[in-house]
């Protein structure tokens, strides 16, 4: 992250070239932030641009601008580019379209952006195909179209790799104080990373949301995520993508289960940052870090004067992992002494009406579902459309519980629009935070609470070499018992004597496989407890040249599927899940990148459905967990040693006993 954007992002002057509308929309919204500084069209034609005195060729101009809005084309962008770099300016945006982002169109983009970059050199530069950004803080802004920000004192950073999602965001009604908006673009030389990382420079922003279409480096992104963290400033994203990755071989279970997305999630968790699904729920936690910063949890409190509005968050928050405390004694105590002996005491609690309009009584009954031991606690309100001047107590009494108490108090709004903007605004002003839809406001509450430091072991990053090679399962074994993982004592053989003396070495009963198939249990060639006097006829009839007669494993308590994907976009994704033929079929998984600790693995495995069999189900004996994870971290070091030619390798199952876990079917492939 060597460009420095200070100069780029918070301009004291700032220059336009090109006359056309976009560039026209440029002045008129600076005009409209009040920005302070100076601005300066360029054009070979015109004398004035919108009030302000044109030069000719930038050249002419009083000194090198710190920001500069490009909205010209794209062959004429690469000249002013490498212009502005020699003369030193601070940066720019590249408003025209046709680079990279074009070559399926266009062959010739790829070879222009290429030059686009090496025009710009040390120079920062937003985009191409990029609106520009906007500076609510300072009043400044490189925006060539309409927006809905609001000069602020301080606020939220907001970056999308959508302009179109950008203009849409700015445009919320939610008392939200975005403090930059930043579109950017296709990211030719300056990333998404690198852009956040010099926004938290400033200290008046308070959180960080990122919408995410890709990652481009996962150095930077563990560079920025350990800076934001360590400044205090909570990054949360919105990452899309969910649909899997086309597997171009899917000789493997892993390989149709672990698709991008799995590989960007466990990215994101593995660098601390909570991950948003729908726009709503994205303002509304940004919201809630804007006061408040990361929840210590999630114990929730909930008051309404509802019964329906109380059962209503109980079951929306079931599966969401908040919870709902019981109330302690002193809570009850003060409860009562503010509601007297006709409500029901519970979390989430029905207050009925009875002290509706006594604003003293009201705040003294909420400051009640306040304490150490809730994170954060829900007033339920629904202001009306038509006349919400009787709501005004409630907006008093939920501000003064916040004074007298200092707790986190939330005001929330079963549907957005009852929550109107002005009265937004006034909670947001004495610090209470105001959230609109119920729904989204337990997204929120959860994501707030889910901001982690970042690992700080470097992800694993994959090689490139084409993956063609498929090993044998037995060569698989073989390669993962150098590493630490404990396979079935086994045999490779040809022939019915080879078959019959390799038996002879061994301890009944037998597995015996056939070799060189992808899936051996979809063509019968899998037979299990066969006896020694048996495994000749067996090897016969399954039919493939080479035959595996291994020792079977008994007393598994449950089977398990480890295995490593090549994701060139998030390094290698492990995945943990219930193993065996139905693997596909139950899709119970979890994803983690390599390396992880022993601990991650051991969260991971306690978020399957199967877990309870690994923790002993029903009075039967209980897996060897720290055997299980000796098997993944043995996977792992295989991983690490092969990293520049390895594609994928999968064990499945890993049967996985009382007193040890043991691979009795693996495959690799690699360059």
């Amino acid at each position: 992250m060597t460009k420095d954007l200070t100069r780029l992002l918070r301009p004291k002057t700032i220059a336009v070239i090109g006359g056309g509308a976009w560039c026209q929309q440029v002045f008129l919204q600076s005009e409209r932030m009040g920005y302070a500084g100076q601005i300066w069209p360029v054009h070979p034609k015109a004398s004035d641009i919108a009030g302000h005195k044109a030069f000719a060729c930038l050249e002419d101009l009083p000194a090198a601008p710190d920001a500069v809005f490009i909205g010209i084309n794209r062959h004429a962008t690469i000249e002013a580019v490498r212009a502005l770099a020699a003369m030193g300016a601070g940066g720019a945006v590249c408003f025209a379209s046709g680079f990279s982002e074009a070559v399926a169109e266009d062959d010739t983009g790829g070879d222009l952006q290429a030059q686009l970059i090496d025009a710009a050199g040390d120079m920062p530069i937003l985009g191409p195909n990029c609106y520009g950004f906007i500076n609510a803080l300072d009043g400044a802004l490189l925006w060539p179209d309409q927006h809905g920000a609001v000069p602020v004192d301080k606020g939220v950073a907001i970056l999308t790799q959508s302009s179109n999602i950008s203009i849409n965001l700015t445009m919320q009604k939610r008392a939200l104080p975005i403090a930059y908006m930043v579109a950017c673009g296709n990211m030719a030389q300056t990333s998404q990373a690198q852009i956040a990382a010099a926004l938290i420079d400033d200290p008046r922003v308070t959180a960080v949301g990122l919408h995410i279409e890709g990652f481009k480096d996962i150095r930077e992104w563990e560079t920025f995520a350990a800076k934001a963290y360590d400044k205090g400033v909570p990054l949360i994203a919105l990452k899309v993508g969910a649909s899997e990755q086309a597997q171009a071989a899917t000789v493997s279970h892993t390989a149709s289960l672990a698709g991008s997305d799995a590989g960007a999630q466990a990215l994101l968790e593995r660098l601390g940052i909570p991950r948003l699904t729908a726009l709503p729920d994205f303002l509304e936690t940004l919201k809630l870090l804007h006061c408040y910063g990361p929840l210590p949890g999630g114990n929730i409190a909930s008051i309404s004067c509802s019964g329906g509005e109380a059962s209503l968050i109980a079951d929306m928050a079931v599966g969401s992992g908040l919870t709902f405390p019981r109330l302690s004694e002193d809570k009850k105590t003060r409860l009562r002494d503010a509601l007297g002996p006709m409500v029901a005491l519970n979390n989430p609690l029905d207050y009925h009406t009875y002290i509706w309009r006594d604003e003293d009584a009201m705040a003294r009954a909420w400051s009640g579902m306040t304490g150490d031991d809730i994170d954060l606690t829900f007033s339920i309100l629904d202001y009306p459309t038509t006349d919400p001047t009787d709501w005004a107590v409630a907006s008093r009494a939920a501000l003064k519980v916040r004074a007298d108490t200092g707790a986190r108090f939330a005001v929330a709004a079963t549907l957005p629009e009852l929550l109107p903007e002005d009265v937004a605004q006034e909670l947001m002003t004495g610090g209470v935070v105001p959230l609109m839809g119920l729904r989204e406001a337990l997204a929120a509450t959860r994501a707030a609470g889910q901001i982690a430091p970042p690992a700080r072991d470097p992800i694993c990053l994959p090689g490139t070499a084409e993956t063609t090679r498929t090993l044998t399962e037995a060569a698989s074994k073989q390669a993962l018992m150098e590493c630490g993982l404990r396979v079935p004592q086994n045999r490779t053989v040809r022939g019915r004597a080879e078959a019959q003396a390799a038996a002879q070495d061994m301890a009944e009963p037998f597995a015996v496989k056939g070799v060189g198939l992808a899936h051996k249990s979809e063509h019968a060639a899998v037979r299990l407890g066969v006896t020694a006097a048996d495994v000749a006829d067996v090897a016969a009839e399954i039919g493939t040249e080479d035959i595996l007669i291994e020792e079977m494993i008994t007393g598994a308590v449950a089977e398990l599927l480890v295995g490593v994907v090549r994701d060139p976009a998030h390094g290698f994704v492990l995945t943990l899940g219930a193993g065996g033929v139905l693997t596909e079929v139950l899709r119970d998984t979890a994803s983690l990148l390599v390396p992880s600790t022993p601990d991650d693995i051991r969260t991971a495995l306690g978020k399957l459905k199967i877990a309870p069999l690994l923790a002993g189900y029903r009075g039967q004996p209980a897996a060897d967990m720290d055997a299980i994870i000796a098997a993944v971290q043995a996977v792992q070091t295989y991983v690490l040693q092969n990293a520049d030619t390895l594609g994928e390798v999968e064990i499945n199952p890993l049967l996985c006993t009382p007193d040890t876990a043991v691979a009795v079917d693996a495959l690799i492939r690699k360059a």
